[in-house]
């Protein structure tokens, strides 16, 4: 089975780099997203605001952009032992 997302956003919001019990430098994020898309043959405008996190070295990369920042991200949905909606483990951004 497949679990791949590619996604150009913005970095709308980054929470304080933390660490995990296990010492892994950790980062929350919401991501921002704006385009066009071809649905039903018709064009749509898309909006779509996405909570991510991001885990060692990417973790540290990720709490060193700016606010604002447009990157093209990959990485993974995973939905968390306690929670109800899926979260974007980022784990490659580009600059777009």
């Amino acid at each position: 089975m497949e679990n791949h997302v590619v996604l150009t956003a913005c970095i709308a919001e980054a929470q304080a780099l933390r660490f995990t019990p296990a010492g892994l430098p950790a980062i929350e994020l919401r991501l921002e997203h704006s385009s066009s898309q071809q649905e039903a043959g018709q064009q749509r405008e898309v909006k779509a605001a996405v909570k991510a996190v991001a885990f060692g070295a990417m973790a540290e990369r990720l709490a060193k952009q700016p606010m604002g920042s447009l990157w093209r991200f990959t990485g993974f949905l995973a939905t968390p032992r306690n929670g109800k909606h899926a979260v974007f483990h980022v784990q490659d951004i580009q600059q777009d």
